[in-house]
């Protein structure tokens, strides 16, 4: 009976005693270091075994600058019967926070010579130098432990900090032993070079991992070293001299393109189509298989669709056929098809060819999510011929094929974004409403998007006639009528004054200039949005167009990094924060780690 009452006494207890656990870190987290104290003092008295407790007493004490109160604590645990090393690092600190070096330099000693007697406290002990940035300490620790006990292995600890304390060839040598020995280290290795390594070639880090690697390649050849000279010269967009290590990779491993595949369409997507169409080239001789070289003939067909005039246009469409009469119409070739007919449909102007070749391919033996893509692009294209009502038949039925797929999600999106264009704003609206909280985060911003300026656009006027012409210029963007869109803009700029619909009219307008290489006609639509709607939620898109605008086409890199910087100082929760911070410490000249 004793028992159980001690029992149910100690479990009362146990939520009370953890409710001020957490109630004293509350306090230490906000500051309030008398308040922490006092519950740790009465914590730490039940639980002397708790040494978390006992840290945060001596860091409450620092924090109330009760130093000696810190330093006869930890005096009195280093002279108990338990030996924990570590203190003497935390009682080295205490007398650093009062300028007192020399004993601080005597303490930290004590904590280091520990290790060479007995290895088994590296680990506490590194760590706690780790924790007050004394990096050089915590690399002695590491190293003496390792080479008194072979048994111990604080490379990964090692390598970081060697990285912290700019010694580069140190970490990239420690890491690339790492991963030789054990390949669940790649990633994270090079995660950790990404730090340091950027796109400039002649950036020290770049310089001394190439140089490293090529040693270690010429003086002990691994499969390791050409991976990495690849990843490390696509960082550096040097495609050739990437292709030139991925075709070292096959040569060892013939029949697996899996490297070179992926670097071709890499290529392509930083729109360096001549080193692309050489390694798709060698894909496609190379292709173990019909499929796979159909694959490779598809990416070749991508590459000449990116670089081609309209009056190739007729040349692709010929080339098109032969591969579909070499390769067959069915279901195995369905990728290739689609490519096909969205070529037809929204850039040969063949959008009746392309509807009726997608409706015989959906009878194909196709699996249901394959089904699903057929069904998506051709109702894209009824939209794009504004047969609106025939395209919400098809969504509707994707969305019912893949209920639970992204898939799904995006023609909801689409259901919402054809009913815009129709101008049945209330009905998109409601699509709009349950994909803002149920989609993917990418559908989910653009439905939010799209909602808002639904919504803003129609509280002021109940016409929504502003929102009408602007629903329209967005179609004709999309058909890619282009001056017709920019004269829908003029209009509403001109006839819709002071309406909420202004400034997205502008950034449109600006984007639309943009596409018909108008570029000062672009800039000076962002300006407007900077010098009039400065406070609204369009203004970070502005200054990011502009920014990139000053860069990349008008030449002016003085102006583009000033707005980069404004971004980064009045818009920290941007989406486009990260990458103007980015971009204006390259246009500083920033070496980038």
């Amino acid at each position: 009976m004793r028992i159980i009452v001690l029992v149910l006494l100690l479990l009362m207890a146990a939520p009370s005693f953890g409710q001020n656990e957490l109630l004293a870190k509350n306090y230490f987290d906000r500051g309030e270091y008398e308040k922490a104290l006092t519950i740790y003092d009465k914590l730490y008295r039940k639980n002397p075994g708790r040494q978390d407790f006992f840290l945060y007493i001596i860091q409450s004490n620092q924090q109330l600058e009760k130093f000696s109160v810190a330093e006869e604590m930890l005096l009195k645990k280093l002279n108990g019967r338990r030996i924990i090393p570590h203190l003497y690092v935390e009682l080295g600190y205490n007398y650093s926070l009062q300028d007192k070096d020399s004993l601080s330099d005597i303490n930290y000693r004590k904590a280091i010579d520990f290790t060479y007697d007995n290895p088994v406290y590296a680990y506490s002990i590194g760590k706690n130098f780790e924790e007050y940035s004394l990096l050089n300490e915590a690399v002695e620790v590491y190293e003496t432990a390792m080479a008194r006990d072979p048994n111990k292995d604080y490379n990964v600890q090692l390598a970081r900090i060697y990285g912290e304390l700019g010694k580069l060839e140190e970490m990239f040598g420690t890491y690339l032993n790492l991963m030789r020995e054990n390949p669940a280290y790649r990633s994270i290795a090079k995660r950790n070079f990404s730090q340091y390594v950027n796109e400039d070639p002649n950036n020290e880090a770049n310089i001394i991992l190439r140089k490293t690697l090529l040693k270690r390649s010429q003086s002990n050849p691994n499969v390791l070293y050409n991976e990495l000279l690849s990843w490390l010269f696509i960082q550096q967009k040097q495609f050739k001299k990437a292709f030139t290590q991925e075709k070292a990779i096959y040569r060892r491993n013939p029949g697996d393109l899996t490297g070179i595949v992926d670097l071709g369409l890499i290529a392509i997507d930083e729109r360096a189509f001549e080193e692309a169409s050489e390694i798709i080239d060698f894909v496609i001789e190379n292709a173990p298989t019909a499929q796979a070289e159909m694959q490779g003939q598809q990416y070749r067909m991508t590459i000449l669709l990116e670089t081609a005039t309209p009056d190739e246009y007729p040349k692709i469409e010929k080339e098109f056929e032969s591969l579909l009469d070499r390769y067959g119409r069915n279901g195995r070739s369905y990728a290739l098809q689609l490519d096909y007919n969205h070529f037809l449909a929204f850039s040969a102007g063949k959008k009746d060819k392309a509807i009726s070749n997608l409706k015989l391919l959906v009878n194909e033996e196709l699996t249901i999510y394959q089904q699903a893509r057929v069904k998506m692009e051709l109702a894209d294209v009824l939209v794009f011929d504004e047969k609106f009502n025939q395209a919400l038949i098809f969504y509707s039925q994707i969305q019912k094929k893949v209920k639970n797929d992204i898939l799904a999600q995006e023609a909801s999106f689409k259901v919402a974004k054809t009913s815009y264009y129709k101008g049945d704003f209330e009905w998109a609206q409601i699509q709009l409403d349950v994909l803002k909280k149920s989609a993917s985060q990418l559908i989910s911003n653009d439905a939010m998007e799209l909602s808002l300026m639904i919504r803003d656009n129609s509280l002021e006027d109940s016409t929504q006639t502003a929102l009408k012409k602007f629903a329209r210029a967005d179609l004709l963007e999309l058909q890619k009528k282009y001056p017709e869109a920019i004269a829908f803009m003029d209009d509403i700029l001109e006839n819709h004054k002071g309406e909420k619909i202004e400034d997205e009219a502008l950034l449109r307008q600006g984007r639309l200039f943009e596409k018909t290489y108008q570029f000062e006609k672009a800039e000076a639509a962002y300006q407007k949005i900077i010098e009039f709607y400065k406070e609204d939620i369009l203004a970070d898109d502005a200054y990011y167009r502009l920014a990139k605008l000053y860069e990349n086409q008008l030449g002016m890199p003085e102006k583009a990094k000033d707005l980069y910087e404004q971004i980064i100082y009045d818009f920290a929760d941007s989406i486009y924060f990260v990458e103007a911070r980015k971009r204006f410490r390259m246009l500083r000249g920033d070496v980038i780690n």
